[in-house]
């Protein structure tokens, strides 16, 4: 049983359930539908189109005189059952059919509806080229998860019920209109071209898909079956570089999933101004067209490889098999993210895997931290779509890891497979993934899941480490900060048996000894050994002991990090060290950096500034970069610099964002070198043009010129358009830092004019709410009444980035715009994030003057008091 939803106690965390939710259930089946049929003819200048939906249903029940579809602004023009006219009521939500026969077991009805649909709000997309954008192409496209089939056919739209479904839609040339399962027929009308789409193996309303548009098609195939990619004609090379490695990834999950791909054919499409990253439609992905890469962007950019495994995993999690009800998503979604980490340790290494876990496991924190804590499993919520966040998808990516890690290798893929092979074309709930684990492997994971699943949260650790020399004993204290003192904080409490490991960087051989606490393995590297024990974590606080016949160089607690949680590591110097030199593990180096920063001093910064120039994992150079920057001593920025060297594009992207945090007049020309020599990387060069702006309008003591950056930023404006204009954004979010800046300002404003390409548009409407903080009272009207214009287009990503602005301002005003705004849009996501932004600003209004003050002040003094620890760490380093 999932959490009550009268519970109130939340942890001190924020609700997930806002006012209005309510337990949602699938509802009563009237039978099995066995096949939706779709007619269509499109008129897309017009933005409509009109044909039929037929649905062949086996009743289950006798007796039933009522049939109640889903069916959202539709124009309903007739309804035939077995070709007899039926009396109907419609609410423009709900269609009503007043069957003339009541049901009877066994007896088939074909339902027969005609309709058309004109300016669809939802569900099916109309994308063309107009006086804003004239290079727009033509096309159109359907998004249907997760309840918006309903908005382009008349359906059972719940996951629940699974049919064969077809499409036959009529377009006019040169257009190609693909679909799910096979091509059976297309035929000449005139100007007009007819496509006759099947889908043979049985899938929810859902995933019923159709996209249309002008496209190159680029045909590759895995054991004989077609795989193709559709693009813009043009960009045929970005395919082929973004997608090309889909059969392998094909062959890979086949294997591990012990299914071989189960559809006809695979397919991704590239749409226009899709408002997602991807879309898993049976045998049809719809995917971002800004995921296709030019040469620059693959320099460091995986995102488009993450995506096309993401999706392509969904053909067997999701739609081979489908989950029965929303609120069981995480079993899909966690899924196909860890097929993101699972394909990762494939194709680079098993450390690369290991860094990829840690940046989905502090993306998950991240949400639990600041926006909510939930039950990964809950049916409580206004719309089903709320339930898409971070703790389906990277926490449960997590909780697989966790599965695969209390199972070993061989049980854990035994056990997918089995949950796999016995739901196939079925729908599943959380309890079967629990009834696989046990049938395949005789393991009752229930722990697990009651801790991960069933409720919310995850163990904070604080680990602390000594060493008794006359005694040779070790001695770890873990206390699991999360839970209160006292024995209310019971319930808060983890039950976890967690390995610890003390490493040896001499290849000496190290006894194992049977001392009361289970030793079970010795895990050796080249230059480091571990000697490691289990033991139980259950209560508030522990202390365990280690007779050992060395002092250990380093302690590793959670050998192999495979619990999701979050780690204070509380040792020595020398042993924090030794971890982030010797550790195999890159999750350990990088909880080590973190601890070592907390420490400060030269040593520590020595120690850092080695390990970003030695360390053989690019994710760990990564983390010490930002952690040198934390260190408040001059000597850090020394460290740093060198980094800009480093030959992976992500870890010269990391120094640049690390020395945002280093306002110096050093860090400022360096980042101003670098902007005018330019790097291989968008993303560098991206950083660089954000970070300028967050030094120069820092309070420093030779303050760069402001009109000398505002230049600058300008040159990149005018002159680096390109690629998703990720660079151009990056100079959007530098010029968003000087917040009393009207010229800063005005350049801003004009680039959230229609015109502009949208990706900069959107970059350019989120600055607006950064820059509001220290604008006058005359240009933060102008900001408002800006804002309040574009909260008024319909397009889904604009009003999330409106949303986005409103919510970093400090005014009354801004949360009555997005209380208008939360009120009148018709999207469930864009409402949520609006009532979540108001809060929000609720929290900036009334202290934030004060505040601010107070951090201006304060950053003078930490300036002063570092020219000074600097001073002093120079000197003793001299004397010794």
């Amino acid at each position: 049983m999932s959490q009550s939803y009268f519970d109130t106690d939340n942890n001190g965390h924020k609700p997930f359930e806002l006012p209005g939710a309510r337990p949602h259930y699938n509802p009563d089946r009237p039978g099995q539908v066995e096949h939706i049929f779709l007619d269509l003819s499109l008129d897309i200048p017009k933005l409509c189109y009109q044909g039929s939906c037929s649905i062949r249903l086996l009743p289950i029940r006798n007796g039933i005189d009522r049939l109640t579809l889903d069916a959202v602004n539709l124009n309903i023009e007739s309804v035939q059952v077995d070709e007899v006219p039926q009396n109907f009521d419609y609410d423009g939500e709900q269609l009503s059919i007043q069957l003339s026969q009541a049901t009877q077991i066994g007896q088939r009805l074909l339902i027969a509806i005609a309709y058309s649909v004109t300016k669809p709000q939802r569900g099916i997309y109309f994308i063309q080229p107009d006086k804003h954008y004239p290079n727009k192409p033509t096309q159109v496209w359907t998004q249907g998860e997760d309840e918006d089939s309903r908005f382009w056919f008349p359906c059972f739209d719940y996951p629940g019920q699974l049919s064969t479904s077809e499409i036959r839609v009529r377009v006019p040339n040169p257009l190609v209109a693909i679909s799910n399962g096979e091509l059976i027929n297309t035929t000449e009308d005139g100007d007009y071209k007819i496509y006759h789409w099947l889908q043979q193996q049985v899938h929810p309303t859902y995933l019923m898909t159709l996209a249309v548009g002008d496209f190159a098609e680029i045909r590759d195939e895995w054991n004989g079956k077609a795989v193709t990619y559709y693009v813009e004609k043009g960009r045929e090379e970005d395919a082929k570089r973004s997608m090309e490695k889909t059969p392998r990834m094909i062959e890979f999950l086949s294997k591990k999933y012990g299914y071989p791909y189960p559809f006809p054919k695979y397919a991704q499409v590239c749409v226009d101004d899709f408002i997602f990253g991807g879309m898993e439609n049976t045998s049809t992905t719809l995917l971002t067209d800004r995921c296709l890469l030019d040469e620059r962007a693959a320099l460091d950019n995986r995102n488009t490889e993450s995506l096309v495994v993401h999706e392509l995993a969904h053909q067997w999690f999701g739609d081979l098999v489908v989950i029965k009800h929303w609120s069981h998503a995480w079993i899909k979604e966690g899924m196909a993210s860890y097929s993101e980490v699972m394909w990762t340790e494939q194709e680079y290494s098993l450390e690369e895997a290991a860094y990829y876990r840690l940046l989905e496991a502090r993306r998950y924190l991240s949400e639990d931290s600041s926006r909510y804590r939930r039950p990964m499993v809950t049916h409580v919520y206004r719309e089903a779509i709320e339930l898409y966040d971070r703790h389906i998808y990277e926490k449960g990516s997590c909780v697989y890891h966790m599965i695969r890690a209390q199972l070993g290798d061989e049980l854990f893929w035994q056990a997918i497979q089995t949950f796999v092979q016995d739901n196939a074309h079925k729908t599943v709930e959380t309890v079967d993934l629990l009834r696989a684990i046990e049938k395949a492997t005789g393991r009752n994971l229930l722990f697990l899941f009651d801790q991960y699943v069933y409720r919310g949260g995850h163990p904070d650790f604080k680990v602390a480490y000594s060493w008794d020399g006359d005694a040779n004993l070790a001695k770890i204290t873990v206390t699991q900060t999360q839970a209160d003192e006292g024995k209310n904080g019971s319930k808060d409490l983890f039950d976890l048996k967690i390995p610890i490991g003390f490493g040896y960087t001499q290849q000496e051989e190290v006894r194992s000894e049977e001392l009361g606490v289970k030793n079970n393995s010795k895990l050796i590297t080249p230059n480091s050994q571990l000697k490691i024990f289990t033991v139980r974590v259950n209560e508030r606080e522990q202390s365990f002991y280690f007779p050992l016949e060395n002092k250990p160089q380093f302690i590793s607690f959670d050998v192999g990090n495979n619990y999701l949680k979050t780690v204070t590591l509380e040792y020595p110097i020398a042993e924090l060290k030794a971890q982030l030199e010797f550790d195999p593990d890159p999750i350990s180096r990088s909880y080590a950096a973190a601890a070592l920063a907390k420490k400060g001093g030269l040593e520590a910064i020595v120690a850092l500034s080695a390990s970003l120039k030695n360390d053989p994992l690019w994710g760990v150079r990564v983390e010490v970069a930002k952690q040198l920057a934390q260190i408040n001593l001059d000597q850090a920025f020394d460290g740093l610099i060198s980094g800009l060297k480093d030959k992976n594009a992500y870890v010269r992207r990391a120094v640049v964002e690390a020395l945002a945090q280093i306002k110096t007049a050093e860090s400022y020309k360096v980042v101003r070198g670098l902007l005018q020599k330019g790097d291989p990387s968008y993303y560098v060069e991206a950083a660089a043009s954000r970070v300028i702006g967050t030094i120069a309008s820092a309070n420093l003591e030779e303050k760069p010129k402001e009109d000398k950056v505002l230049k600058l930023l300008k040159g990149v404006l005018e002159e680096k358009a390109g690629w998703n204009e990720v660079v151009r954004s990056g100079a959007i979010a530098g010029l968003a830092e000087f917040k009393i800046s009207e010229a800063a300002l005005n350049l801003l404003l004009e680039y959230t004019k229609l015109g502009v390409p949208q990706p900069l548009r959107l970059a350019a409407i989120r600055a607006l709410g950064k820059i509001s903080v220290g604008q006058s009272p005359v240009n933060l009207e102008r900001i408002l009444e800006k804002l309040t214009e574009l909260a008024k287009e319909s397009f889904f990503l604009t009003q999330v980035s409106v949303a986005a602005a409103l919510g970093q301002m400090e005014t009354p005003k801004a949360a009555r715009i997005l209380r208008s705004l939360a009120e009148q849009t018709a999207d469930g996501r864009v409402r949520r994030s609006a009532e979540e932004e108001i809060s929000k600003v609720q929290n900036h209004i009334g202290s934030e003057k004060t505040l601010r003050q107070l951090r201006e002040d304060f950053d003078q003094l930490k300036q002063q008091n570092q020219e000074l620890r600097s001073r002093l760490e120079n000197l003793e380093a001299k004397s010794k």
